[in-house]
C-alpha cells in the first residue's frame, strides 16, 4: 500500500471547506492516524488563514482561470503555494509531492500545470510580493471582502488591528480551578516543568502559556486543577452574580467550559442544567465535569423547544452563549474565512432571536440572563439585544461595570488581541418583577 499523500488529503479537505461542508477541526479529527498529521494540520490551518491572499497569487500565476469543476486542483495549488511561501520545507520536496498529489486526486492531466505554477511562483516571488502591496485590503489581510467591509463600517478605528490579530497564532489559555488550587500554585508547577506561563490581566483564574502544550502534559490537568479556556470566555461567569441556592441554566452548553466554571465559582447552587442539542457534544460536557469532580444535570434538547426539556420552574440565572459567526475567534478557527458569508449571518440572527424569545419565560422575575457570543459583528450583538428589548416590556438592560473592552449601548465588546483574549460580546438582561407585557 502506497503512503498517503498529505498534500492530496489537504487539497480534499480544503475543497470541502470551500463548499461549506464540515469544519476544519472535524475533518482533522478523522485524520488523527495519519503519520504526517502535524504537517497536515499546519498546512490546512495556514492555507485557510492565508486563503484569500494565496488565491490572489494563484490568479496572477495562471494564464487563464481554472474552471469551477477543477476546485480540487485549485485547492492543491493553494496548498503548494502556502508551503512554498510559509514553511521551511525544501522547495523541490514541496513541488515533487504536490505534483504527485495531482495523480492521487485523479488529476494526472494537471501535473504539468501544478509543476509550472509552483516553479513560476519561485521565479517571480519577489515581483509578486511587490505587486501584493497594491492589492485590496481583503487580499493583503487575507479576509473575505464582505467581512472587511463590515469591519470598516462597524470598527473603523480598530479594523486594521483586528485584521492583523486574526492572522496571528492564538495563545493557549488556562482557567485555574480556584476551588482546588491557586493561580500562584499552578504557575509554580508549570515553571517547575520548564513551561513558561504568565497570569492573565482580566480574570483571576487565567493563565497564558508562552507555547501551546498537550493538555496531558500540563501538571494538574488530570487532577482537575485547570482547564483550557480563553480569558474572554472566562469573564462571562463573573457577570452572572452567582449566589448560594440559585438555580442556573447554561443553554447551548457544550463543550462545558462555562458550566464547569459556574460550578467552580459557586459550589452551593441548588441546581444547574447544561443544555445542548448535540448528544456527542454533551459527552464532552460530561467528560469535563467528571475530570473536574463536578456534577450537573444534562439534557439533550433544542433550547427553543422548551416543552421538551423545561419543567416550568424558573431559573435565577440563564447563560445563553448563542450560536454565532465566531468572527471573534478567527485566529483559532481560520476556516471561518471560508465558511461564513453575509447570507449565513441571516440564519444565525434568526436563531439568536428565537433563543432569546424562547428562554426568557424560563427566567424568574428579577433574574439575570447573560447573552454572549464570540462574534464582533454588531448585527449579532447589539442589534439582537436592541430588538429584543423593544419587543419585551419586562426586559431591562442591566449594564456592565467594567474597565475592559468597548462599552456599547447594550453590552460590552472585547476585540481580539495578540497574545491575549479572543473577541467576545456580553449583554446582561434583568427580568422585571412584573410579567405584564412580556412578548411570549
Amino acid at each position: 500500500m502506497s503512503k498517503p499523500n498529505t498534500r492530496a488529503i489537504a487539497a480534499k479537505i480544503l475543497t470541502e471547506l470551500q463548499k461549506g461542508n464540515g469544519s476544519l477541526s472535524s475533518h482533522l479529527t478523522r485524520q488523527t492516524e495519519l503519520s504526517d498529521h502535524a504537517l497536515l494540520q499546519e498546512t490546512l490551518y495556514g492555507s485557510c488563514r492565508w486563503f484569500h491572499l494565496l488565491e490572489w497569487l494563484l490568479n496572477q500565476l495562471l494564464s487563464r482561470p481554472l474552471k469551477a469543476k477543477d476546485i480540487e486542483l485549485k485547492s492543491l495549488l493553494i496548498v503548494g503555494l502556502y508551503q512554498l511561501r510559509e514553511l521551511s520545507i525544501p522547495n523541490y520536496a514541496v513541488i515533487n509531492e504536490t505534483v504527485s498529489a495531482a495523480d492521487r486526486l485523479g488529476k494526472s492531466w494537471g501535473r504539468s500545470l501544478v509543476n509550472g505554477v509552483l516553479r513560476n511562483y519561485l521565479r517571480t516571488q519577489t515581483e509578486l510580493e511587490e505587486q501584493l502591496g497594491a492589492a485590496p485590503l481583503s487580499v493583503t489581510s487575507s479576509h473575505p471582502g464582505w467581512f472587511v467591509d463590515e469591519l470598516l463600517e462597524q470598527w473603523p478605528d480598530q479594523s486594521e488591528q483586528i485584521l492583523a490579530h486574526n492572522n496571528f497564532r492564538p495563545p493557549m489559555t488556562l482557567r485555574v480551578n480556584l476551588q482546588a488550587t491557586t493561580r500562584d500554585e499552578v504557575l509554580e508547577a508549570l515553571h517547575a516543568e520548564a513551561i513558561s506561563a504568565s497570569p492573565g490581566a482580566l480574570c483571576e483564574a487565567s493563565v497564558y502559556l508562552q507555547q501551546p502544550r498537550a493538555v496531558e502534559c500540563l501538571p494538574g490537568f488530570k487532577e482537575g486543577k485547570l482547564s483550557v479556556q480563553d480569558e474572554a470566555s472566562q469573564l462571562a461567569v463573573g457577570l452572572l452574580a452567582l449566589r448560594p441556592g440559585q438555580t442556573v441554566l447554561d443553554a447551548c452548553a457544550a463543550p462545558g467550559g462555562k458550566t464547569c466554571h459556574i460550578l467552580e465559582s459557586e459550589r452551593s447552587l441548588t441546581s444547574i442544567l447544561a443544555l445542548d442539542k448535540g448528544s456527542n457534544r454533551l459527552l464532552r460536557v460530561q467528560e469535563n465535569l467528571t475530570r473536574l469532580g463536578l456534577e450537573a444535570s444534562l439534557a439533550c434538547a433544542d433550547a427553543t423547544d422548551t416543552q421538551n426539556w423545561w419543567n416550568g420552574e424558573g431559573f435565577d440565572r440563564i447563560l445563553l452563549d448563542a450560536p454565532c459567526s465566531a468572527t471573534g475567534v478567527i485566529r483559532r478557527h481560520p476556516d471561518i474565512k471560508l465558511l461564513r458569508s453575509q447570507e449565513s449571518l441571516h440564519s444565525l440572527q434568526l436563531s439568536q432571536r428565537n433563543l432569546l424569545h424562547a428562554l426568557w419565560p424560563c427566567l424568574k422575575s428579577n433574574g439575570l440572563l447573560l447573552y454572549t457570543t464570540c462574534s464582533i459583528l454588531q448585527q449579532e450583538n447589539q442589534s439582537i439585544i436592541e430588538g429584543f428589548l423593544q419587543r419585551t416590556d419586562n426586559a431591562k438592560y442591566e449594564g456592565i461595570a467594567a474597565d475592559w473592552g468597548v462599552e456599547c449601548r447594550y453590552g460590552r465588546q472585547l476585540l481580539p488581541v495578540d497574545n491575549s483574549h479572543d473577541g467576545f460580546f456580553y449583554s446582561l438582561l434583568r427580568k422585571n418583577n412584573s410579567d405584564s407585557g412580556n412578548d411570549v
